[in-house]
């Protein structure tokens, strides 16, 4: 069985709504008060310490994730059921997923967990 990540989802979530912020409209985690995101460099364990910003594109919405020692990546979020690409630069973004609202995204040696809806795939699709 294939998985689809819903954008509206991401796009839910990261589209920047003012106070806390929620994952997704259904049940899911939520992220911490600050608006933090677990991410990671290297092998260091993941903790809730990047930001996001989100800025509206030519190509669609685009996170800019940000780490604490002013480290960034640019990812865009699709609407292809892939989740978020790389919106520049010549690494590419491995997406997986972890749970059904759950994606983590690696870049280079970094890496993100951002929520997201994950739907299985219809035949006819």
């Amino acid at each position: 069985m294939s998985m689809r990540i819903s954008s509206a989802a991401v796009l839910a979530l990261l589209a920047g709504c003012h106070g806390p912020a929620t994952v997704t409209n259904d049940a899911g985690p939520a992220a911490a008060d600050d608006e933090r995101i677990e991410c990671a460099r290297g092998d260091a364990p993941m903790a809730r310490v990047c930001t996001v910003d989100r800025l509206a594109g030519e190509g669609g919405l685009v996170l800019i994730v940000r780490h604490p020692d002013g480290a960034f990546h640019r990812l865009l979020v699709t609407k292809d059921g892939r989740g978020v690409i790389a919106a520049d630069g010549a690494q590419r973004a491995l997406v997986t997923i972890v749970m059904p609202e759950t994606i983590d995204v690696a870049i280079g040696g970094d890496r993100y967990r951002l929520p997201a809806t994950v739907k299985a795939k219809s035949a006819a699709s």
